[in-house]
């Protein structure tokens, strides 16, 4: 099947090399990565290694940047779409198991999950989970044990109907209402994760993960 990879990356220069070649080494060649407003060499590295880029001109949000990878995906002809993280806390070879749901079961949507298994992971980030899971059941009602993964991957007929409206982190809570108005099939499975010093100052923080709350809440009162 024709697989995309979809990375939405905001200032990786550090880190994106690292993303692009464990994908190539684990056999995945078509990797759109979507630099949204970098001010670093995100773009020139990619470009570099040779994967398809698209540039979005100024800094629009990492829901944002995902929704552009998708469609740039569909465009291009995607049966299965899969979302990588670009600062390389995400590995390769779960993709495989990661898709193979979509391929032989019958689902839509496959969430890659930090805690189904148990691993070393940083407390902050487990709490920042756990809040995201409650707000995620309350504007969906799908419990989730990582609601905010960023590894997911999107049979093509899942793609077309989730539409992501949010431009910042609360994307990974609209998804799952996407999921319950489209009545799509989902399941989560194990993934592994890494997390670096520069991994942590990535993603949410405490200030961030109000922000996306408050967004969040502000979105499904105005539904």
């Amino acid at each position: 099947m024709k697989i995309f990879i979809v990375i939405p990356a905001f200032n990786e220069e550090k880190t994106i090399g690292c993303a692009i070649n464990d994908l190539r080494m684990h056999g995945y060649e078509n990797i759109v990565v979507v630099d949204d407003g970098s001010s670093d060499k995100t773009e020139k590295i990619a470009e570099d290694m040779d994967v398809i880029v698209v540039k979005h001109a100024i800094n629009c949000g990492v829901g944002a940047a995902t929704q552009t990878g998708i469609d740039h995906s569909l465009q291009s002809g995607a049966e299965i779409i899969v979302t990588f993280d670009g600062d390389c806390q995400h590995y390769a070879s779960d993709i495989k198991n990661l898709i193979e749901p979509i391929v032989h079961g019958g689902y839509d949507i496959v969430i890659g999950s930090r805690f189904l298994k148990f691993q070393k992971i940083p407390w902050l980030r487990r709490l920042f989970n756990k809040i995201g899971n409650f707000l995620t059941y309350l504007i969906s009602g799908i419990h989730s044990s990582d609601s905010q993964s960023g590894i997911k991957a999107f049979s093509r007929e899942a793609a077309e109907k989730i539409r992501i409206h949010s431009v910042g982190y609360e994307y990974c809570s609209e998804i799952f209402r996407e999921i319950k108005e489209n009545r799509l099939a989902m399941i989560e499975i194990p993934v592994k994760v890494k997390y670096s010093n520069y991994s942590m100052l990535k993603g949410q923080n405490f200030s961030r993960g109000l922000e996306t709350g408050f967004k969040l809440l502000v979105r499904s009162l105005m539904r």
